[in-house]
C-alpha cells in the first residue's frame, strides 16, 4: 500500500434479486490503509443493535470478497439485513487540477 494521500468512497450495495441499488456510503481522504481501515469501523458497525440485550440476540456475519470488499449480514429476530461495502479510489475528475479528466489519460 503506498502512502499517498488520496481520495475514496466506501460503496454500499443494498436490494434484492434484481433490485440492487449501489450508493456513496461515506467520502475518504488519506492513505489506502486509512481509506481501509475507515471502512472496516464502518463494516463493523453496520446496523448494530443499538441495546446491549438487541447485541445479544443479533447475529454478526462478515464475509470478505477481496481485501477492498465485504458483505454484512444482520440477523435479528424480526428481520434480516445485508449490504455490501466495497472502497474505490477516486482516479478521474474534470473539476481537479491533480487528477486526470479521464481513466485513459
Amino acid at each position: 500500500m503506498e502512502n499517498l494521500v488520496s481520495r475514496w468512497v466506501v460503496l454500499r450495495v443494498k436490494g434484492e434479486a434484481e433490485a440492487y441499488r449501489y450508493t456513496v456510503y461515506r467520502e475518504l481522504e488519506g492513505t489506502e490503509a486509512e481509506a481501509l481501515a475507515a471502512m472496516l469501523r464502518i463494516v463493523d458497525s453496520y446496523a448494530e443493535a443499538v441495546t446491549e440485550s438487541g447485541r445479544r440476540r443479533q447475529r454478526r456475519q462478515v464475509f470478505r470478497v477481496s481485501e477492498r470488499s465485504y458483505v454484512v449480514r444482520v440477523e435479528n429476530w424480526m428481520s434480516d439485513e445485508q449490504a455490501h461495502f466495497t472502497l474505490a479510489e477516486l482516479i478521474a475528475d474534470t473539476h481537479a487540477d491533480d487528477l486526470p479528466d479521464t481513466v485513459s489519460g
